[in-house]
């Protein structure tokens, strides 16, 4: 079996949980972009949070580094 076909057959649930994946970090960034508090750190570390960490991070930004509105 070629590599490729090995990967074709895990294309049905690799795009929702990419999809999954960008949709967090997209939500994440615009709301670091629209807000200016945060628990810990600035929107620099968040941003670079956010996109470097891009599983985890959206979910940390929300959990731990979002202030309050």
């Amino acid at each position: 079996m070629s590599d490729f076909s090995q990967i074709k057959e895990y294309i049905p649930f690799l795009i929702p949980i990419l999809i999954i994946q960008y949709g967090l970090m997209i939500a994440a960034l615009i709301h670091i972009f629209r807000h200016q508090n945060y628990r810990f750190g600035n929107r620099i570390l968040w941003v670079i949070i956010t996109v470097v960490v891009n599983t985890i991070g959206p979910i940390l930004y929300f959990t731990i580094g979002r202030g309050e509105d």
